[in-house]
């Protein structure tokens, strides 16, 4: 039995949800996103109120990612989501102009990466870094690529890391 499915998922006043098929849209006051669910999974929609069932036991893995899919969507159009990233060493840096990115994180060059559209960025420091977006994968899968550009290692713990990320730090070679 999915718990995830089974949730009623509420839907705001200013949010408006409708299917196609098997096809559901998202408005809302920050955007609009949709995205195709299976056809073996049945969406409601009663008043403020949506629920989502499957048709058979056979479709019980898609039954709670449909429902907590959903949810992201009403989150991402009402609040929106957001990744704050920070770089720890001498000379590591994040450089922001319009929807590029420029990374100075030890290379002999800097990495520029340029934003997917629906993605903003902020440096509101040089080491600091936030992404916010309306879609909560394609904010997450940015962040983890930024990362990717210098992941944190163990024993000095320079790099590009999640803003509350911990690091496990290693002993160094110990002198004789």
């Amino acid at each position: 039995m999915s718990r995830i499915g089974n949730r009623v998922l509420s839907i705001p006043e200013n949010v408006t949800v409708t299917t196609d098929g098997n096809i559901v849209t998202v408005k809302g006051p920050k955007g609009e996103l949709s995205t195709e669910i299976n056809k073996n999974i049945a969406i409601a929609i009663n008043g403020n109120e949506l629920t989502v069932t499957r048709k058979s036991d056979a479709y019980k893995n898609f039954h709670g990612t449909a429902n907590a899919n959903i949810q992201n969507m009403i989150i991402g159009v009402t609040e929106g989501f957001e990744k704050k990233l920070e770089t720890v060493g001498v000379g590591y840096r994040f450089a922001v102009s319009g929807s590029k990115l420029t990374v100075t994180a030890g290379y002999s060059h800097p990495v520029v990466v340029t934003a997917p559209a629906g993605l903003t960025l902020e440096c509101p420091s040089n080491t600091e870094l936030t992404i916010k977006g309306i879609d909560k994968q394609l904010v997450g899968e940015f962040a983890a690529n930024v990362r990717k550009i210098r992941k944190p290692e163990p024993y000095k713990g320079k790099g590009i890391r999640y803003q509350d990320e911990h690091i496990i730090r290693k002993v160094g070679k110990k002198a004789a």
